[in-house]
């Protein structure tokens, strides 16, 4: 969101969508609670519209999609992040949307190399699991055609 906020206010986005479904333990959905976070960084309720019904990856492209091609856009600068970038930005595109990418959130670790660092802890397992299911992801998107 601070990424988002960044570039509204740079001019480089006038309408922000928000897009996220229910949260199962929360209240609301991600796209409302996005919404609240960035009313807080100075970007006014009537540059944001919300797409609140989608549950995964997928769903939330086609129904931005829906939304976006309703009001004649047809490109958007994605926001997500860097791990995430590559699975969200072919299943836009396979909606039929022009993407820009605009990656944030990129994990880095600029450590000096310790033998220590190569067995396995909790951390490095989480990571992979998350690489792991963007990967699994991205090979599970399927070119869909327009109907």
């Amino acid at each position: 969101m601070w990424h988002a906020a960044r570039l509204y206010h740079a001019g480089k986005a006038t309408k922000l969508l928000l897009s996220g479904g229910v949260v199962r333990t929360g209240d609301g959905s991600e796209a409302e609670a996005m919404k609240r976070f960035l009313l807080d960084l100075g970007v006014p309720s009537s540059d944001m519209w919300l797409e609140q019904s989608s549950d995964n990856t997928r769903s939330n492209a086609q129904r931005t999609a829906d939304l976006l091609h309703a009001k004649g856009i047809h490109e958007i600068t994605l926001v997500t992040s860097a791990l995430h970038m590559p699975r969200a930005n072919k299943e836009f595109e396979a909606v039929g949307l022009k993407v820009q990418p605009a990656p944030t959130d990129f994990e880095i670790i600029d450590m000096p190399f310790d033998l220590l660092r190569i067995v396995p802890d909790t951390a490095a397992l989480h990571g992979t699991a998350r690489a792991f299911k963007e990967w699994l992801g991205l090979l599970m998107t399927t070119p869909r055609t327009s109907t």
